[in-house]
């Protein structure tokens, strides 16, 4: 079974899912980044909750909108090719 779909390891099928995740990290990081000092078991679980929405590293993350671009790319260019090659 293929869970990713042909889009890489770490890109998404959809690029707004992508973008969901990433602003979800974001959110989570600010929030363990505010209450360290106040909740630190919980700033701890939620940088590893950010860790794992981002797939990894922010740089993984930034990859993975690579890979989910250039199929959304790919895609358009099979589908032109594919409506030209019907006239």
């Amino acid at each position: 079974m293929n869970y990713f779909r042909g889009v890489g390891m770490f890109g998404s099928s959809y690029l707004g899912a992508h973008l969901i995740r990433g602003l979800s990290a974001a959110a989570l990081l600010a929030w363990a980044i505010v209450h360290q000092t106040a909740l630190p078991w919980l700033s701890l679980g939620a940088g590893v909750a950010a860790l794992v929405a981002l797939r990894g590293c922010p740089m993984c993350w930034t990859m993975g909108l690579i890979e989910t671009l250039s199929q959304g790319v790919r895609d358009s260019t099979v589908e032109r090719a594919d409506r030209t090659w019907l006239r």
